[in-house]
């Protein structure tokens, strides 16, 4: 069954407007921001306020950091050659700049979140790099904050449910609390969504964007339209648990499907009775984070097979199921552990987290995706570059540098799954397997991909091409925190040749 799809009014980043700001106003606002704040604004004009005069202040500030550094050295060009976004005074005013976000709370935490994952193509480095900050400042809600909407989503089933009072996790948009159902002693957890967000999603959004042009760290244009409008599109699919649901169901069925050598792939039972557009109840799974201790310490072998599920996973989601979950978050995922005295007999559990960034894409873009992955991993760099011209990467115009520029950072980012012949040396462990952890792939990926950017001839990539180029780089990164030895090759071929025979035969 396909996921509903939802379309949602324009909003133009030239049409918002900036209200005038009197000294009264900043005066009232520099006494409000010396009071301490706590809890989600649900109120949008004190948020766009804040927001607002936010951004009016780190602009000017930038701005007068900018001119005192073009007297000072005498450079017209100060700007556009080392940018005022690059300075010691601008790095502090960007840290400081996403505390205020922070302060906010709800979709502001979550729309910086964003920004920190896909603002390169079209913001300044040292505010991205704040930006990740802001997955360290989440709080969840007291419980009298909560426990009014839990009894009004849930009804007469909320006496069915002994509930937890303090929450178990919490993100930007919400929070999760554990409960036993009473007639059956089943444990759940109950993913209750924040009270008001869809009431101020589209206005905090305009607000961050009003921000962000008011510090002059982002300039208008046609791709930066498309841009966010796929931003806003996704922000709310984040808070549509309808939709979550039905693609929670769709995942549950199809990893039923796939039986792995050493690890069981798992998606947590849903309840139907439970959820509701604000709860999404679901089988509580205790497991730990793939950065915990207890995980760190498993022999390799249990670690490798855990690092090709992960991966396995990916393929699966790229060449048979066309659904790809796109938050590269570790919370995303839990390793449940079998018991030391069943190592013979039972698998470890990778257990699978949050569909709500689940992309379902289309069918021409699945086929250049996947045409652009097997060149990749065959090292031909022609049909890569047609791939990248069909993913709106590049253009049947551009440069020969601009191919050459994109090709070199897909090839790398591709690098563990080459074949064994033509994986670097310097990478390899004793028995020729690749060193995840050691080869430092995202470090010099990242170096790559900042030439491409730099490069005249680039064309900022499409939403779903960012979307898996940060969901590859998060398996990779997965793989890479458990220090996993293997060699990828076999594991991709493998789907490859089953989708190429599929083509041919017209099943695709």
């Amino acid at each position: 069954m396909a996921a509903p799809c939802y379309v949602y009014p324009p909003h133009s980043v030239l049409s918002f407007v900036v209200p005038p700001l009197s000294i009264r106003t900043i005066q009232d606002f520099t006494r409000f921001m010396s009071k301490k704040r706590s809890g989600i604004k649900r109120s949008a004009l004190p948020r766009q306020l804040t927001a607002s005069l936010a951004g009016l202040r780190a602009g000017s500030a930038l701005a007068v950091d900018n001119a005192w550094r073009k007297m000072r050295h005498g450079q017209r060009d100060v700007e556009e050659r080392a940018g005022p976004k690059s300075s010691k005074f601008a790095r502090k005013e960007a840290r400081r700049f996403v505390r205020e976000l922070g302060q906010l709370k709800g979709t502001y935490v979550k729309i910086g979140q964003m920004l920190a994952l896909f603002g390169e193509h079209f913001l300044p480095l040292v505010l991205t790099e704040a930006l990740h900050e802001l997955g360290h400042q989440t709080q969840p809600l007291d419980w009298p904050e909560v426990e009014p909407l839990l009894r009004q989503t849930l009804g007469s089933y909320y006496k069915e449910l002994e509930i937890e009072t303090e929450a178990i996790a919490a993100a930007s948009l919400a929070q999760v609390h554990r409960a036993t159902v009473r007639a059956s002693g089943e444990q759940i957890c109950l993913k209750l969504q924040y009270p008001g967000l869809s009431e101020v999603i589209d206005a905090d959004f305009d607000a961050i964007i009003r921000m962000l042009l008011l510090a002059r760290w982002l300039k208008s244009g046609r791709d930066l339209d498309d841009w966010l409008q796929s931003m806003r599109l996704h922000l709310h699919h984040e808070i549509d648990y309808a939709r979550e649901a039905v693609l929670h169901e769709q995942m549950y069925t199809l990893v039923k499907t796939v039986s792995l050598a050493d690890v069981v792939l798992h998606v947590p039972k849903l309840y139907p009775r439970y959820c509701s557009t604000q709860v999404l109840a679901m089988e509580y799974i205790d497991g730990a984070t793939v950065t915990a201790d207890n995980i760190a310490a498993l022999p390799l072998q249990r670690r490798n097979a855990l690092a090709k599920a992960m991966l396995e996973l990916f393929f699966y989601e790229l060449y048979d199921w066309g659904l790809l979950q796109t938050d590269p978050n570790f919370g995303n995922y839990l390793i449940r552990l079998r018991p030391t005295q069943s190592l013979s007999k039972g698998k470890d559990d990778l257990v699978l987290l949050d569909f709500g960034s689940i992309m379902d894409c289309e069918e021409s873009f699945l086929s250049h995706l996947r045409t652009a992955i097997s060149a990749g991993q065959e090292g031909n760099r022609e049909e890569l570059a047609q791939a990248l011209v069909g993913l709106g990467c590049l253009t049947a115009e551009s440069s020969e540098e601009a191919r050459e520029s994109f090709s070199e950072f897909c090839l790398q980012l591709l690098e563990p799954l080459r074949p064994v012949q033509d994986l670097p040396e310097a990478y390899l462990n004793d028995k020729g397997e690749y060193c995840w952890a050691r080869s430092h792939l995202m470090k010099r990926a990242g170096k790559q991909a900042a030439a491409s950017l730099a490069n005249r001839h680039f064309v900022t990539p499409s939403r779903e091409f960012a979307l898996i180029a940060r969901k590859l780089t998060g398996v990779f990164a997965f793989i890479s925190v458990l220090e996993a030895e293997f060699n990828a090759h076999d594991i991709v071929a493998s789907h490859i040749r089953r989708w190429r025979e599929e083509t041919r035969r017209g099943k695709r």
